[in-house]
């Protein structure tokens, strides 16, 4: 399934979510650029606020995967793809190199939001969380967003997502009480590619963007 823009994506998302979800107490946390666009029609539709979670990967010299990534409120996951033993050994040899990696990628995030950043906890508190995002190759973001999560006193967690590889979707049964898939890929080839319109902002409207809705709702 291929679509015309992410907008369009979001309002299919919306209409199903809504069907379960309206009047319910929701919050929409955007997980990148592209998944704002979709998460904004989800938002509008439940009438719920809308939030984004910036995360960064931290990846090693020589490796072709991440091995952890990090919020920008410094929740950290390591990958859980990758097998215990060799994560043991990856941590060992690289263990000043990874925290060096953190608190640089958090840095970096602070300085992309500003003082004000795009996220509050006190919004997500005793909601149905909907992670949102424009497509998953891997579910390692939402490792990343459960782990954001974990001390928050939410109701369920939720994903929506118009398209996702089968690894992902084994990941999102694990991590998510429900998902919301329109779209499941043997062989994913990029997230752009399934979008027609390229209708993603560059991020400083993006983050500017989100930070009025989050100032709306305080």
């Amino acid at each position: 399934m291929y679509f015309k823009s992410r907008v369009e994506a979001g309002q299919i998302l919306a209409t199903q979510i809504a069907k379960k979800y309206a009047g319910k107490p929701c919050a929409i946390v955007a997980l990148s650029d592209g998944g704002v666009m979709v998460g904004t029609q989800i938002a509008m539709q439940l009438h719920a606020v809308l939030t984004m979670l910036l995360t960064a990967e931290i990846n090693l010299p020589r490796e072709n995967v991440a091995v952890g990534g990090i919020s920008q409120e410094g929740a950290f996951s390591y990958n859980s793809d990758i097998s215990t033993g060799e994560l043991d050994d990856m941590v060992s040899e690289y263990r000043n190199f990874i925290e060096a990696e953190k608190l640089e990628r958090l840095q970096q995030m602070h300085r992309q939001v500003g003082k004000g950043g795009l996220i509050r906890k006190d919004l997500l508190r005793h909601r149905n969380i909907i992670l949102v995002t424009d497509g998953l190759q891997t579910g390692f973001s939402l490792d990343i967003a459960v782990e954001f999560l974990k001390p928050i006193e939410t109701e369920r967690i939720i994903v929506a997502t118009p398209l996702a590889s089968v690894p992902a979707v084994d990941h999102m049964h694990i991590l998510a009480d429900e998902i919301f898939c329109l779209n499941v890929l043997e062989d994913y080839i990029s997230t752009d590619h399934y979008y027609d319109t390229p209708d993603v902002p560059d991020h400083e409207t993006v983050v500017k963007t989100i930070e009025h809705i989050v100032a709306h709702w305080q």
